[in-house]
């Protein structure tokens, strides 16, 4: 095994598991799914048949990522987030043939405790409040609070506010890095 996995961990056969990701107490690791290298699978995690992860992807404590789900490199996804994989759930009707997919885009943040329904595209880089419960589509960079989920700003690649001038320009405080709005949509500027 070219990755770590707790004695309490249960992984299932026909995974695919990255070198130098880490499995950690009582996680289910279920048949079919791939997860990328260097991620961190926290505790009590359920990962189901099918679902994929990229690389570098944090999976915090009590989180369940359902069939459908895709993550793509470098999300964070924090404590007791749920993803549901259905719209109409019934205990007495077998809906697996109407699982929706979730597509989470490279170094999206899902907050603590927040919710996000099926059939969703949380945009790169975009952050997901603690608590917010997401039921549209996630622009890039987008910043969201509340439930339902409404964006409220913008935020850079490192994860901080951005604050636009009267030339639709921000800069990040951390790195510099230069962003501009064009008809509501955030991206990085590019350097000539």
């Amino acid at each position: 095994m070219n990755y770590f996995s707790h004695s309490t961990a249960i992984i299932e056969p026909d995974c695919t598991i990255g070198e130098g990701t880490h499995i950690w107490l009582f996680s289910h690791i279920m048949q079919g799914c791939t997860i990328g290298k260097n991620c961190n699978i926290g505790q009590n995690v359920v990962i189901s048949p099918k679902v994929i992860i990229g690389n570098n992807v944090k999976i915090q404590n009590n989180v369940s990522l359902y069939t459908g789900v895709i993550c793509a490199d470098d999300v964070f996804i924090a404590p007791s987030a749920v993803f549901t994989n259905v719209i109409n759930p019934r205990s007495f009707i077998e809906r697996k043939t109407e699982f929706r997919p979730t597509n989470i885009r490279r170094g999206a943040t899902i907050g603590a405790n927040a919710t996000i329904i099926c059939g969703n595209e949380i945009g790169e880089y975009a952050l997901i409040g603690a608590g917010a419960v997401v039921t549209k589509d996630v622009k890039p960079f987008a910043l969201l609070a509340g439930n339902p989920a409404r964006q409220i700003g913008w935020v850079s690649k490192n994860g901080h506010k951005l604050i636009f001038d009267e030339n639709n320009e921000a800069i990040c405080p951390e790195t510099g890095e230069k962003y501009i709005l064009i008809n509501n949509e955030c991206r990085i500027a590019e350097i000539n």
